[in-house]
């Protein structure tokens, strides 16, 4: 993993805040002028949004930014991540942007910026972006101010995409889905209906504020009551921004993100289309994960938590697939970002071939017991210098030994601390994940704690 540069508004993913308090129009202007400053005149940029409040206040903030830097904004309206990212080289935009903060509550917002490639931009072009926020910018004047217009072809292109990637029948499954009130509300019902599933939609009536509500990969207590309740045979839950996907077994029971890539990592093995063979996880996946991929004689590449540096791995490697136990997978074969929905199509073309159902399918790995809770600080930076914290985390280690592990960390987009646990034991889990985030509340000063 490359070095990491100096940053302060950019996090793991893009610029995150309470909209309207951290996360301002004023800000937002800027860096739509430090964005353009750095493009061609007259070059394109796409920005999409989710469907929260804010997202409509800050995407013409973003543009109106744009547009005074001497480039063009088009903007899509309401749609998924990865349909910004693959619109934006699809079309030959000079860059792309998503205004969302993903499966962050409501109150919160985003801005993720893509490349021309339609991947996020690396840590040093922040930072070169960060630097232009704090210049004095030329101004163009005239013909010469960019343009901002609505450019809603984006939808239809990205579903077409998908169908000629992932077109499997899927006239033979029933499916619920949890679209969280989020983007995937205009993309996942009418795809999964044109390739001939029997869909039951929930979380699809969004309202400005109740994006990731009691819905969505966040909270599967719903889907997962109705899954088993009108006999689907499975169900998929997507996040505000449509990056990430979970799913429900047709007994109600949760299938992570380590299951479904375990599914998809084997999927290929078996049409000799993985290459190394390996996957790529991050520090979370489950040791049950780990176990059946090297079982496989499947490799696995392990980074640090964030989709970003499973990508930077991804990209360095030569790999087409890694992911996050959160649900976020990525498939380099067929986009350039976590895509909830290519997932999701992925999986379900599995279950086809192998005639399988998804409990079946995921029974692939075994999931050791594992337990994660995010603390509420009032400083996640204090977290490296916690010394009270570090101690509890040894002694769990050295009590568990080889038969289970420890994971502390700060959140890359919120002030919490997350301590995961995994060990032989439910009672080991509980156990050591009290005393470690006992030190937490004691240490760093929590506001709340709860199940993350």
């Amino acid at each position: 993993m490359g070095a990491t540069q100096a940053r302060s508004y950019f996090g793991t993913d893009g610029i995150r805040g309470v909209a309207n308090v951290g996360l301002t129009p004023e800000l937002a202007i800027a860096l739509g002028r430090a964005l353009g400053s750095r493009l061609e005149p007259r070059s394109a940029v796409i920005i999409g949004r989710d469907t929260r409040r804010s997202s409509s206040m800050l995407e013409g903030a973003l543009a109106a930014g744009l547009a005074s830097a001497g480039v063009d904004a088009l903007s899509v309206g309401v749609l998924p991540t990865p349909a910004v990212a693959e619109a934006v080289p699809a079309f030959g935009a000079a860059a792309g942007a998503m205004i969302s903060a993903s499966h962050n509550p409501f109150p919160d917002n985003g801005i993720k910026v893509f490349g021309g490639d339609g991947f996020k931009l690396a840590d040093a072009e922040e930072a070169e972006v960060e630097r232009a926020l704090e210049r004095e910018l030329p101004r163009p004047e005239g013909a010469d101010v960019g343009e901002v217009r609505e450019w809603p072809a984006a939808r239809e292109g990205y579903l077409d995409s998908l169908v000629e990637r992932h077109g499997v029948d899927l006239s033979a499954f029933r499916i619920a889905i949890d679209c969280a009130n989020g983007a995937t509300v205009v993309t996942a019902p009418e795809l999964l209906a044109r390739l001939g599933a029997d869909v039951h939609s929930i979380a699809v009536d969004p309202d400005g504020i109740n994006i990731n509500e009691g819905c969505g990969s966040t909270h599967m207590e719903r889907l997962q009551a109705v899954v088993p309740d009108i006999g689907a045979d499975l169900g998929l839950a997507f996040d505000g921004d449509g990056d990430r996907v979970l799913a429900v077994d047709a007994a109600g029971e949760i299938v992570d993100g380590d299951q479904i890539l375990a599914v998809l990592a084997l999927d290929r093995l078996r049409h000799g289309v993985l290459p190394g063979p390996a996957v790529v996880t991050t520090s979370m996946a489950n040791l049950g994960f780990r176990k059946a991929m090297v079982e496989a004689g499947i490799e696995v590449r392990e980074t640090a938590v964030g989709d970003r540096y499973v990508l930077e791995e991804m990209r360095s490697g030569g790999f087409a697939l890694g992911g996050e136990q959160s649900g976020h997978v990525i498939d380099l074969d067929h986009g350039p970002t976590g895509d909830g929905l290519a997932t999701a199509l992925g999986l379900l073309g599995a279950l086809e071939r192998q005639g399988a159902g998804l409990s079946e399918a995921a029974s692939v790995m075994s999931r050791m017991p594992q337990k994660l809770v995010s603390h509420r600080v009032r400083d996640k930076g204090e977290l490296d210098g916690a010394q009270t914290v570090w101690d509890a985390v040894r002694r769990a280690e050295e009590m568990l030994e080889d038969n289970g592990r420890v994971v502390v960390r700060a959140s890359g987009t919120e002030d919490l601390v997350r301590v995961m646990v995994e060990a032989e034991t439910e009672e080991a889990c509980d156990e050591w994940c009290s005393e470690i985030g006992a030190a937490v509340d004691a240490t760093l000063g929590v506001v709340s704690s709860g199940g993350d």
